[in-house]
């Protein structure tokens, strides 16, 4: 089974076990580590049995993947950041370069949906830069703000950055919903039987993380970029919850309420009634 998933510590963390044969009865797996905006495209071309990507692009992809009920990451508290070299307002952004992680990210999504009210006249360049060069463009003065992921909320202060906005706490303040950030689908002509058979591996592997912590950490260490184990730590806490054993109810509403309003503004194809039910 060919899956791919970002080096990110919750990534690592969640796909440790299922990697590595731990988990009883799980399809074996060829795993590929490639950043998100990679994992969305990969996605869009049909590539890969199974994937770590954003929710954004999920109104492209649905019709050949279907979303797994656990494996992803949501939350509350781990929204992006809109980040500055100097302190600044919202409407100080209009006409303005901006990096950010992928076009389809959930992070993009969710700042649009923000600078639609926050920022007159809109921003100006979008610019697509790997997450982890999106602080040091800001710093550099390569681009005027940079929306950032990941442990960049940990770590931004390292390089003399402002945070001039949280996408996450502008969300949960205006909808009361959980912030979606990274789903796992998987190729719908698997089946009915596979697809269930992926998700309880997932599950399963996301189980024997918690219950074995130290198991994945030098599986984690291996692919965290040199990060400090502490912010690692910190990473894991804040993206590996409840949300990732099973999206729930709860779950499933911030995900249909983030494509809702992102088709009613016209940023996304709208996403029919059924196309987030798992087989």
């Amino acid at each position: 089974m060919q899956i791919a998933y970002s080096p990110c510590p919750n990534d690592t963390f969640v796909f440790h076990a299922w990697a590595h044969g731990l988990v009883p009865d799980a399809p074996p797996i060829e795993v590929t580590f490639a950043d998100i905006d990679i994992t969305n495209a990969m996605a869009e071309r049909g590539e890969f049995d199974v994937l770590k990507v954003s929710y954004a692009v999920l109104p492209w992809v649905l019709d050949e993947y279907a979303l797994l009920p656990c494996g992803g990451a949501l939350g509350r508290g781990c929204g992006p950041l809109v980040l500055t070299r100097d302190a600044l307002g919202p409407a100080d952004l209009a006409g303005r370069t901006v990096a950010v992680p992928s076009e389809r990210s959930t992070a993009y999504l969710l700042f649009r949906l923000w600078a639609a009210r926050a920022v007159p006249g809109g921003v100006g360049r979008i610019v697509v830069l790997p997450f982890h060069d999106i602080m040091p463009a800001v710093r550099d003065g390569v681009v005027d703000a940079g929306l950032v992921i990941h442990e960049a909320r940990f770590t931004y202060q390292r390089y003399g950055l402002h945070r001039l906005a949280d996408m996450g706490e502008s969300w949960e303040l205006e909808t009361g919903l959980a912030i979606p950030l990274g789903a796992i689908i998987a190729r719908r002509d698997l089946g009915g039987t596979e697809l269930r058979r992926l998700a309880a591996a997932a599950r399963e592997s996301v189980r024997y993380a918690w219950k074995n912590p130290e198991a994945s950490r030098d599986y984690v260490a291996e692919h965290a970029q040199e990060m400090d184990p502490a912010v690692a730590e910190r990473h894991i806490g804040l993206y590996v919850n409840e949300f990732t054993a099973d999206l729930g109810e709860d779950g499933y509403a911030a995900v249909r309420g983030l494509l809702d309003r992102a088709a009613a503004e016209g940023i996304v194809p709208p996403t029919a009634p059924d196309a987030l039910t798992f087989p």
